[in-house]
């Protein structure tokens, strides 16, 4: 009921009669719709009891009363009813369709009234008094004239859409009556004169059908006005014949178009003005035939040429277009709105209406934000669902909410009419299991994305919190080791080893101690291993034998079937068959064999000349080596693939370890490839070149 104003007790009960006299007349609602809406004012002023009205008059009429009140409760938030979700939160909060009814009737009365309420006002509240209107007015144009339409209740509709115009649009509203008023006798003639020889020549051509002709409703008018830019005079259609044939459904089209050649045969069509909509009918079913011809005295005329099938889908709406195709549509508005019509209009479907309630949007919430704006969820919906279609920030922050001034967790399912408020925290974090807490499908990427951003950020933290103690032990990383040590603690992904470390699930002194047991386990070839400075060195002949007087004359000759002599393939340039060497004399007595461009060969050869020993290979390379590439290229989908396809397809190449990590659309990372000699790397080198979206691959 209307109580956006303050009214007495006796206006609020004059109004309540009126309101159910529109019941009574113009929709023709029971006996039950009747009462609650004269014993609301009473419940209002607390003259009887919702347990009394149950008692004394029902469980019907309570029910209906507590509908009104529900309804109330939702105005007291301060919805926007603009919003297409408010219609339906208010639809689902009544629960009995006569709820519907009884507001729609009411919100006709009082815009009836607003006229007198107006001529009531005095200086001192006239803006107050006209402010009331203006809120009245937006609401019976944006909320229940389309209700109005729906139910089709269309002479209630036409009078909210008019009367809201009128007080929101003044100056245009009379503009347009004092023209339409001008000329309404010899209107109405006209239109006679013209629907009788259409009508003779139609049914001559043994076409059954009806006509029948109407004027534009002042806001349908200027509506028109409004979308076509133009003043009254540019619009044609200010009359509007329908002819409306009775045929079966395969002969629709022929018919309609031969009502088409009829009519245009008698008056000169407006070809820009056709709208066929018989060939392509619209998204939402509507199907007809519009053209605008010159009518007798040079005046514009459109006809809307249709079949009763066609009539009763263009009023009807979606409803009507699923019964004819003979199947049911979405429980939704459109077929619970449609059984209300079917009810209103036949007499024995009356006592039925009385207990009809309505199951709407069950698979539906609608819950408020604390300024009012209105959102829709699915059933199951929680807080973290809302905080995340606010914001990503307000979701990854989120550690409750507070509904309708109550705290509760994120998991609290939300009700339709809920309103919520997001509390949130600058330390929490999103979790994996938020993952099952929420429902919507929005709220689960943006947590899979925040997961991602922080698993990043972990990883960056927990790998400079592992160099560093690397650093401050003095000992130089490895990949590939590195790639070892992670694999024998159990980890698939390098993420999730980084992301433990991070968390202190992981001690990094621990991941260092691993790292030297799986390197000194990797003796690859002949030789004790043993990395140590060279700035231990001391010469001692006798553990080289004669190689110890003409280490700079004689050539280091590396065979892979060379005895007696002990060396190792430096880990710092892993050199393979093919690449310029030389040898590093190490204080065990066993050589080193390093690059000729090794980052380090400068400062080795500077400051221990006396112990680098020239060295090559011999014949040909069938070891295996190990070799580190370094990849950078665009971080798109399946370049990684493309990568790892090419060298799986490479005869005796065997990629051993693969570390990718993306950032910005780029990615970057390391690829641990088992291959012969320098000519494989090279081809190899040129092959990843080629990849699309590939900007480097180098060697380190």
């Amino acid at each position: 009921m209307a109580d956006l104003f303050s009214f007495t007790y006796g206006q609020k009960k004059e109004m309540a009669v009126q309101t159910a006299a529109i019941l009574t007349d113009e929709i023709g609602l029971g006996d039950d719709a009747v009462e609650a809406c004269l014993l609301v004012p009473d419940v209002d002023e607390g003259l009887i009891t919702p347990d009394e009205v149950k008692a004394r008059y029902g469980e019907s009429v309570a029910r209906i009363i507590g509908g009104l009140g529900r309804i109330r409760q939702l105005y007291e938030k301060n919805p926007v009813v603009e919003s297409e979700n408010f219609r339906n939160l208010l639809i689902s909060f009544a629960e009995d369709m006569r709820v519907v009814l009884i507001m729609i009737a009411d919100r006709v009365n009082l815009m009836r009234q607003m006229k007198a309420f107006l001529e009531e006002s005095d200086d001192q509240n006239r803006h107050d008094r006209e402010a009331f209107v203006n809120e009245v007015s937006q609401e019976a144009a944006y909320l229940y004239a389309p209700l109005a339409h729906k139910l089709g209740l269309y002479k209630l509709k036409s009078e909210l859409e008019d009367l809201s115009l009128k007080y929101m649009e003044h100056d245009a509203y009379y503009m347009i009556r004092e023209k339409l008023n001008q000329t309404k006798a010899s209107r109405d003639a006209y239109i006679e004169a013209f629907i009788r020889p259409v009508e003779e020549k139609v049914k001559a051509a043994g076409i059954k059908c009806h006509i029948k002709g109407r004027t534009k409703s002042i806001h349908s008018i200027w509506e028109k006005m409004k979308k076509q830019k133009c003043g009254f005079e540019g619009i044609y259609d200010l009359f509007a014949i329908r002819i409306i044939i009775d045929c079966p459904e395969d002969k629709e089209k022929m018919q309609c178009w031969q009502a088409y050649s009829i009519v245009t045969d008698m008056y000169q069509p407006n070809p820009k003005r056709l709208r066929d909509w018989l060939s392509v009918p619209k998204s939402n079913g509507y199907e007809s035939l519009h053209i605008t011809v010159l009518g007798p005295e040079q005046k514009w005329v459109e006809v809307q040429i249709r079949t009763e099938r066609m009539d009763e889908i263009a009023e009807n709406g979606v409803a009507a277009h699923w019964r004819y195709k003979g199947v049911k549509g979405e429980a939704g508005l459109d077929d619970w709105l449609a059984g209300v019509r079917s009810m209103l209009e036949h007499a024995d479907g009356l006592e039925a209406m009385d207990q009809f309630k309505m199951d709407l949007y069950e698979d539906e919430v609608f819950v408020f934000t604390p300024r009012g704006d209105l959102f829709k969820f699915p059933v199951g919906a929680t807080v973290l669902d809302f905080a995340y279609h606010i914001h990503s920030k307000l979701g990854n922050q989120c550690t409750g909410g507070r509904i309708n001034g109550r705290v509760v967790s994120i998991r609290y399912l939300l009700k339709s009419g809920d309103q919520v408020e997001i509390l949130t925290s600058s330390t929490q974090k999103p979790r994996q299991e938020w993952l099952s807490i929420v429902k919507t499908s929005r709220a689960k990427s943006k947590i899979r994305l925040a997961l991602k951003e922080t698993q990043q950020r972990d990883g960056l933290f927990a790998k400079e919190m592992l160099e560093r103690k690397f650093k401050n032990r003095k000992i130089e990383q490895d990949e590939s080791v590195m790639f070892h040590v992670i694999r024998k603690m159990g980890f698939k992904e390098v993420s999730d080893f980084y992301k433990q470390i991070a968390d202190g699930l992981i001690d990094a002194n621990a991941v260092v101690d691993k790292y030297i047991e799986v390197r000194e386990g990797e003796k690859t070839i002949t030789g004790d291993n043993v990395a140590r400075s060279a700035s231990e060195f001391e010469l001692d002949e006798s553990k080289i034998g004669g190689l110890s007087t003409h280490l700079s004359d004689d050539v280091l000759v590396i065979d892979r079937d060379l005895k007696g002599l002990d060396y190792q393939l430096a880990r710092c340039c892993t050199p393979i068959y093919g690449d310029p060497i030389f040898g590093f004399v190490t204080i065990s007595g066993g050589i080193k064999i390093h690059r000729m461009d090794c980052p380090n060969a400068p400062e080795l050869r500077r400051r221990y000349g006396y112990r680098v020993v020239k060295a090559r290979w011999s014949g040909k390379g069938s070891s295996q080596y190990s070799i580190t590439l370094r990849v950078v290229g665009n971080d798109d989908i399946g370049i990684v693939n493309n990568l790892t396809s090419i060298i799986s397809k490479e005869e005796k190449l065997f990629l051993r370890s693969i570390n990718i990590d993306s950032h910005d659309g780029l990615f970057s990372g390391n690829l641990v490839v088992m291959l012969e000699d320098t000519s494989r790397l090279e081809a190899l080198l040129k092959k990843l070149r080629t990849v699309k979206g590939v900007k480097q691959v180098e060697r380190i």
